[in-house]
Order: C-alpha cells, then sequence, then structure tokens
C-alpha cells in the first residue's frame, strides 16, 4: 500500500522539552513501520527545527522528497498543554512552514503518473482556502487513491463548512467521540440528546463517507460500516498513560493498514486500539514499539 500523507510538520512544545511531530508525520512512521509506504507532502522552516525535522524524518526511515524549505517562515510548533478532559489540548501559531507548502502541476503530474492507494489529510492545514482548493485537486489527480481524513480538530483551527467539504472527500473518516459531540450539536441543536450511532449512521449517509471510526479513548473504538449499517465496538487496552499525543495518529495508520489487508472491522479494531495503546504508554508521538508488541496485545483472549 503507498499512502500520500498532506499536512503539517511541526514540535510539540511540553514544558519540559520539544518533541517532533504533526498528525500527518506521526501516521506516516507508523504506517511505514507496518510495512507500508508513505510520502509526505509538507514543509519546514530554514531553521534549527526544520534542519532537526529533516534529520528526524530520516531517522525514522520517511522520504524527505516531497518536503519543502520555506525561507521566510518558521517550522511549525504546538505549544502543548491539557484540557478539562486530560486530554492534549494544543496552540499552534500561523503562519507557519507547513502553510508554504505549494501543490503545483508538478505535484499533481506525480500524482498522475504514481499508484497511490489513499490520500491521508486532516484539518489544520485546510483552514487555509488555497491549500484546501489543492487538496481537493491533488485529490481529483489520484485517480487511483481513495481519502483517509483523520479530523484532528483543533481550537480555533476549523469550522463547520470546512469540516462539512472535507467530508464529503472520505471513505474513510476517524474523528474521537468529542468531535462527534460537537459536530452533532452543530447540525442538530444542542437540546438534541447526542447518540453516537446516530451521528456515524447520519454523517455518512450524507457525506457519501464508507467508514467511520471513533475513537473512545481507554474504551476503544466504535466503527461504523455504511455498506451493511454495521457497528462494532471494540474496548481498549490497558496500560499506564506516560502521554497520549500521536496515541490517535497511530491508531490511524494501524486501522488503516489492517482495512486495506482485507481484516474484519473487530480484526482491525483491536490491532488499532493495541497499536494506540503502545503510543499512549511511551514518550513522544512516534515512539519505538514492535509488531510483535502490537500483535501480542491485540492477540484475542
Amino acid at each position: 500500500m503507498l499512502v500520500w500523507s498532506v499536512g503539517e510538520v511541526l514540535w510539540d512544545v511540553f514544558p519540559d522539552q520539544e518533541r517532533f511531530g504533526g498528525a500527518p508525520l506521526n501516521f506516516c512512521a507508523n504506517i511505514q513501520r507496518l510495512g507500508d509506504h508513505a510520502l509526505l507532502l509538507s514543509a519546514v522552516g530554514d531553521d534549527e527545527r526544520g534542519r532537526l525535522a529533516l534529520d528526524r524524518m530520516r531517522a525514522l526511515g520517511l522520504d524527505t522528497e516531497g518536503i519543502a524549505v520555506a525561507a521566510e517562515l518558521p517550522t511549525g510548533a504546538a505549544i502543548v498543554g491539557t484540557n478539562a478532559e486530560g486530554e492534549p489540548s494544543f496552540v499552534i501559531p500561523r503562519p507557519a512552514a507547513f502553510d508554504a507548502l505549494s501543490l503545483d502541476e508538478t505535484t499533481f503530474a506525480k500524482a498522475r503518473t504514481s499508484h497511490v492507494d489513499w490520500l491521508y489529510f486532516g484539518t489544520l492545514l485546510q483552514t487555509d482556502e488555497a491549500m484546501e482548493r489543492g487538496i481537493a485537486e491533488l485529490a481529483a489527480q489520484l485517480t487511483t487513491a481513495r481519502c483517509f481524513y483523520d479530523m484532528n480538530l483543533r481550537t480555533g483551527q476549523w469550522t463547520l463548512p470546512l469540516v462539512q467539504r472535507l467530508s464529503h472527500l472520505a471513505s474513510i473518516l476517524k474523528l474521537n467521540e468529542s468531535e462527534a459531540q460537537t459536530l452533532f450539536g452543530l447540525t442538530n441543536g444542542e437540546t438534541t440528546p447526542f447518540v453516537l450511532e446516530t451521528f456515524c449512521r447520519v454523517w455518512a449517509r450524507t457525506y457519501g463517507i464508507d467508514v467511520i471510526c471513533v475513537t473512545l479513548g481507554p474504551d476503544g473504538c466504535l466503527v461504523y460500516q455504511a455498506a451493511d449499517e454495521t457497528f462494532t465496538r471494540t474496548p481498549g487496552y490497558a496500560v499506564t498513560v506516560r502521554d497520549t499525543v500521536g496515541s490517535g495518529d497511530a491508531f490511524a495508520a494501524a486501522f488503516l493498514h489492517g482495512y486495506t489487508q482485507g481484516w474484519s472491522a473487530l480484526e482491525s479494531s483491536r490491532f488499532a486500539n493495541a497499536l494506540g495503546a503502545l503510543v499512549a504508554s511511551r514518550a513522544g508521538a512516534t515512539p519505538d514499539w514492535t509488531l510483535a508488541e502490537v500483535q501480542a496485545m491485540s492477540k484475542p483472549r
């Protein structure tokens, strides 16, 4: 499987240190470690963080061919905090180098001659209208590819109309329960009781989505398959959490890997929950792990 991933490269700035990350990059690092292939399209600054980012990408075994260097903008950074629910919160200064990514005719020409299976993207980069148009055109040029939309809503970095347009592109949508509840409230009114299954069924039907994955934190995930209107709820795995940054991106990579292998929703969900839990149990967004560890954790008991 070949995936093109387009989006931000940045440094997660914690109170005590900086760690390399960005959802599209984290996704690529994990999908490659699973034995698939990924090309990341992004940009870094001509600065110390940018040079370190390129070094870290190479150390992770990632191709830097799709990474531009933006001379006038700093490499992206996300100031990491914790919200009331104990989940990571992010403040991301804009514009950053990743905003200078150019999706031009050269990129589109390569897209037309590359057998890409999936295009992975999130929301953050596409708050820029030109970038949203560019990614939509890229999706159109990648005639063999389907789209995986990993929502990742960041405060102040999204709008409902943007999320709705991006949902129209998706074959697979991944989001967390809090995001689902927010979207449900915005589209149904705050007085309508939230039912996750109802959200999945309506959102998939409205936007033509094949599969919706909703992560539930330590409770695992819920997967809705539109073809037969089935729900698969899979419990999570108990681990001592070190930090959860990057665990959702690992989940996305593992689920897509299983899905494209023809695994059942239950098998893919177990595998994805296991990798997400392993990443959450270790420091950093792209910690070391082995396939044997994931397989051992996800093995039915």
